[in-house]
């Protein structure tokens, strides 16, 4: 296996499966940092970034 170089020492890890039940991404269903009780849009980081760039880019 080869090893990820772009994640960065003591970066937080994911959601665990132990803690509160947390929202599904919107776009891609995976856990976001939401807890299922937020109201909204909840996105994953990497959705929420791409979102944000399409956005800024739309004009």
């Amino acid at each position: 296996m080869s090893e990820d170089h772009r994640s960065t020492p003591g970066a937080p890890a994911a959601p665990s499966v132990t803690g509160p039940p947390f929202a599904e991404c919107v776009l891609c269903r995976k856990p976001t940092e939401y807890p299922e009780s937020h109201k909204g849009v909840t996105l994953c980081p990497v959705c929420a970034w791409q979102e944000a760039q399409r956005t800024a880019c739309s004009g």
